[in-house]
């Protein structure tokens, strides 16, 4: 298992990080905490790829930054 901060642009509301956490639980993935900018995650890396997670992000609206 793997921890990650994500910095995510583009949220503003509690609706963004609804949709983050929404999106990013789909993928079966332990969502920590999401805030505005950001959001804490912990995964397997060898099932979940950073691809999903950027495409997930992305799905919710949003996107990752470095």
């Amino acid at each position: 298992m793997i921890s990650k901060k994500l910095n995510i642009e583009g949220m503003s509301c509690q609706h963004c990080i609804h949709s983050v956490r929404s999106e990013l639980s789909r993928l079966g993935i332990k969502v920590k905490d999401v805030k505005i900018g950001s959001a804490d995650i912990e995964y397997d890396e060898n099932k979940i790829k950073d691809s999903d997670l950027k495409n997930a992000v992305e799905k919710a609206g949003y996107k990752i930054v470095a």
